[in-house]
């Protein structure tokens, strides 16, 4: 799959970052990369924020030196956000929660996140479930702070794992419906770097995830129909 460009002027890119893509080269080549792969049509570019490697979706590109240094700066002010859904396994017993979980990042040889009340550095994820299908929800999450797997790590540690996770939980199952970890940056919100207007990017679900979604619906709907027909 190849990144597709949803956003873009002179300072700034939005680009939908397929998953099993890296943001920007990892040491790794082997596997491609955003700035690789739009070298050619756009010229040098500069990521403002990774996204994991198995996630998709928004990708904040700066596209001049200055422009990174204030998008950047915005960024640590809190002023650059993302929205993420993802799909988690189960059906959580809340509507909302903000998750305040420490994390302690890169701990062991598989370098996970994990919730550290004593050592880990401050985290916190607001989770709201957006729609319920019984065996997943769909859920939308807002880092408020940025830490390595934070939102898996959160979502992990509540008991709702993302859905084809290999790191938080125990990869992809039968009766997962993505064929990789479903989690999908929906939406990012930035001050313009020339403007200081603030600027809201939506970038559409994969193919693969409104397939997804409509067979949960599906089944959740099947699954309702048997429950009446039996009372």
């Amino acid at each position: 799959m190849e990144p597709s460009v949803v956003y873009a002027d002179e300072e700034v890119l939005v680009v939908h970052k397929p998953p099993g893509i890296l943001a920007a080269p990892g040491g790794n080549e082997s596997i491609p990369d955003v700035l690789e792969m739009l070298r050619d049509p756009w010229g040098p570019l500069w990521v403002v924020q990774r996204l994991d490697r198995q996630a998709s979706g928004a990708l904040l590109l700066a596209r001049t030196p200055e422009a990174r240094r204030t998008l950047r700066k915005a960024f640590e002010a809190g002023e650059v956000k993302w929205i993420f859904h993802a799909l988690v396994r189960g059906n959580p017993p809340w509507a909302e929660r903000m998750v305040t979980l420490p994390l302690r990042v890169n701990v062991g040889r598989r370098k996970r996140s994990v919730p550290d009340p004593r050592q880990g550095k401050p985290a916190r994820t607001a989770v709201r479930v957006i729609e319920r299908f019984g065996s997943h929800a769909l859920v939308e999450v807002r880092p408020i702070t940025w830490r390595r797997h934070q939102i898996r790590a959160h979502l992990f540690a509540l008991g709702h794992p993302i859905a084809g996770d290999p790191l938080y939980g125990p990869g992809l199952l039968p009766q997962d419906p993505l064929p990789f970890l479903a989690l999908h940056a929906r939406r990012v919100i930035f001050p313009h770097p020339a403007t200081g207007h603030q600027r809201r990017v939506t970038v559409a679900y994969p193919s693969l995830w409104e397939a997804a979604l409509d067979a949960l619906r599906w089944e959740k709907a099947l699954v309702d129909t048997k429950d009446r027909d039996k009372r």
